[in-house]
């Protein structure tokens, strides 16, 4: 099955506990004022994968020692279809390796999907298509009400565990306030003649975090184009 994404990422480090393999859905009709991903917003930006590459990805993440898969976006929850199948391909993975005995004591890697709808607002589809979550994050992204609870933009969001090994996973995070870096940052290459180097930043910042990150840069002489999070 085809899905659009804006990027992957690993490991992240940021966005759930642990070393994660990152995964971006493309389209959000959301559109939440302040949201520093307004990229990810056009349902036809990104890029066209199959599901297939995104699991292999994941085959590699595991064997890299990854401790868990986060899928963020724009919205995961709009495009359903490839959502499910991304997670039940996910868990299978994941399943299978735990089942052949235990990697240094580690637990089995967990599955985490961030959405902005609220679950009275789940669809049928939408529910069946987190099956295979073992936690999400839920709430749209409210600028006006910031929060230093870990991983999450605004007060209102909540972390809610959904089987057996997300609560266990996240149980101790639930109340828990951020003390370390809440944003990682990641070079890449430029897009384009002229285009200079790319930044992407993943994690959810507090209020003015991104424009002390930008009067920073400045001071070093980097300057920053076409930000994500301005208008």
């Amino acid at each position: 099955m085809e899905v659009r994404i804006s990027g992957t990422h690993f490991p992240l480090e940021t966005l759930g506990p642990g070393r994660r393999l990152g995964v971006w859905f493309q389209g959000c009709s959301l559109a939440c004022a302040g949201c520093m991903s307004r990229h990810t917003w056009a349902a036809r930006g990104g890029t066209s994968r199959h599901v297939d590459e995104l699991l292999e990805l994941w085959r590699e993440a595991l064997d890299g020692g990854a401790e868990g898969l986060t899928v963020s976006g724009g919205e995961p929850l709009q495009q359903p279809d490839a959502l499910a199948e991304l997670l039940a391909g996910a868990a299978g993975l994941r399943n299978a390796r735990a089942g052949r005995g235990p990697e240094g004591g580690r637990a089995p890697a967990d599955l985490l999907v961030y959405t902005g709808y609220e679950p009275a607002e789940w669809t049928e589809r939408q529910e069946r298509a987190l099956a295979g979550a073992d936690a999400v994050v839920t709430g749209r992204f409210r600028v006006a009400e910031p929060t230093r609870l870990v991983w999450r933009g605004s007060a209102n969001q909540r972390i809610r565990p959904r089987t057996a090994l997300g609560a266990v996973r996240y149980a101790p995070h639930l109340e828990r306030e951020a003390t370390g870096a809440r944003l990682q940052a990641v070079v890449t290459p430029g897009a384009g003649a002229g285009r200079g180097m790319g930044l992407r930043l993943y994690g959810v910042p507090l209020r003015g975090e991104l424009a002390r990150a930008e009067r920073a840069l400045r001071g070093t002489g980097v300057s920053l184009r076409d930000a994500s999070w301005r208008p």
